[in-house]
């Protein structure tokens, strides 16, 4: 299995080189070659998380790794999870169903993609004997989960920027009461747009690294991230077995990472009907699917800070796929301008969505109004984003055959402020999240300024 670009530039990549790479040097995103295929009998038969990984994670790894050298690094991959089941799936009704992705070590669905891909780096440092620096902006949960995915490898230090502003206390001590000599925090006096940005000028000019290092790209451009979120698609169809003949998942997104694993589990064989796209009011993907229209307008802060953006990075690689049928030169020319100037496709190729999307956009009211009611009639407490799936999965459940799985991104206690505003109280909080609250903070605060953050990495990448 080799790896492309969406953009037809850079190919014949091998596994361990898109790892450690993250975004293609033509600007585009990288793509396997081809999609494994799978046989999903096999999947009623597994009786963990682990074992789906297992049969999932090295169809992508073959170009760099044999299948034994794969399975040895998944034994220990995923670590510090609180339920044994790793993501259990909780029937509400009938029709709605929640999987539980925030057991992890950073009550966060991206503990799965993070710690595969810290393994992976660790490993691959490991034979080059070099060091990598990861280097990246978040508005909630990516950063923590990847503090503590690579905060156990000596070869990685982390840089993380976090925006002062709309981020739950709980959320960014996650981040601050690290201390660890290899992980360092920055409290920017800006927005996630000023961290990103200097984030992605950092990635271009390079000049605080040293001569062989590497540097990480931990968001979900990153394809192993992917691969670990494939996962768990997989692993509910083997926890359902039988159960239903097909299934339909509502997911809360913002850079659409979560819905392209969805999309991606589909094309290697997972029985899917429909995928329903929940946003909340930055909503550049509901109205994409509603109007053709994909074009970015000014972020909004909303009470789901993970979904609050204005551009969905990992869209561009359904566009490839599904819209453009792996056309990279029509794919080059639709985000050669893009975003400029908004994307529109032609009508017909447009409404291919209908067969396999939906969409529902959600503000802050409906969102703290579900929050409540699905306490009231189901005893069931849901973090903010979560809420925005549930309701999307709500308006849209009579357009659906059977039932709907949401999916569960972040434990409520993260967002206790939020919960305080119904009435509501989190239970059953996670150790990883009281503890925070009582640490010490360690993080460097600072102005928006790159010149300022680099030097800053400089004297920290000794």
């Amino acid at each position: 299995m080799l790896f492309h670009s969406t953009r037809g530039n850079d190919s014949d990549r091998k596994f361990a080189d898109i790892v450690m790479q993250g975004l293609a040097s033509d600007g585009g995103l990288f793509m396997p070659d081809a999609w494994p295929q799978i046989d999903i009998e096999k999947f009623k038969k597994s009786d963990s998380f682990i074992d789906v990984a297992k049969q999932i994670v090295p169809l992508f790894t073959a170009s760099s790794y044999s299948k034994e050298e794969t399975l040895q690094i998944l034994e220990n991959t995923w670590h510090d999870f609180e339920d044994k089941q790793f993501a259990a799936i909780k029937k509400v009704d009938s029709k709605l169903l929640i999987l539980e992705l925030f057991h992890g070590p950073t009550a966060s669905f991206k503990d799965f993609g993070l710690q595969l891909a810290a393994a992976f780096f660790n490993d691959i440092l490991e034979k080059e004997d070099k060091t990598a620096i990861v280097l990246g902006a978040t508005s909630g949960d990516t950063g923590s989960a990847a503090i503590d995915a690579c905060k156990k490898y000596a070869r990685i230090k982390s840089f993380i920027l976090l925006p002062n502003g709309n981020m739950s206390e709980v959320q960014r001590r996650q981040m601050t009461t690290v201390d660890q000599p290899n992980v360092f925090t920055l409290r920017v006096n800006g927005t996630f747009d000023d961290c990103q940005d200097i984030v992605k000028s950092a990635f271009r000019d390079r000049d605080f690294m040293y001569d062989g290092q590497y540097l990480l790209a931990v968001n979900s451009i990153n394809w192993v991230r992917i691969i670990g979120q494939i996962c768990y698609y997989f692993y509910s169809y083997a926890q359902l077995k039988d159960e239903h003949s097909k299934l339909n998942f509502s997911v809360p997104t913002g850079n659409f990472g979560n819905v392209f694993a969805c999309y991606s589990a589909l094309k290697m064989g997972l029985p899917l009907e429909k995928i329903i796209v929940a946003v909340n009011e930055n909503d550049i993907l509901y109205r994409f699917f509603k109007d053709n229209q994909y074009a970015r307008k000014i972020v909004e802060e909303t009470i789901s800070p993970s979904m609050d953006i204005s551009i969905a990075s990992n869209f561009e690689r359904l566009i490839y796929d599904f819209y453009c049928e792996r056309d990279s030169k029509v794919c080059n020319g639709l985000f050669s301008d893009f975003p400029s100037s908004s994307i529109s496709l032609n009508k017909d190729v447009w409404q291919k969505s209908k067969s396999l999307f939906m969409s529902a956009r959600v503000n802050d009211a409906e969102t703290l109004k579900t929050m409540t009611e699905v306490f009231n009639d189901f005893q069931y407490i849901l973090d903010p984003h979560t809420a925005v799936a549930f309701k999307a999965a709500q308006k849209l459940q009579g357009s659906v055959d059977g039932p709907i799985i949401v999916l569960a991104t972040a434990h409520p206690a993260k967002f206790p402020k939020t919960l305080e505003t119904v009435g509501l109280t989190a239970s059953n909080i996670p150790k990883s999240l009281s503890n925070v609250m009582d640490k010490q903070e360690f993080s460097f605060s600072c102005e928006a300024d790159q010149t300022a953050i680099i030097n800053y990495i400089k004297e920290k990448n000794l």
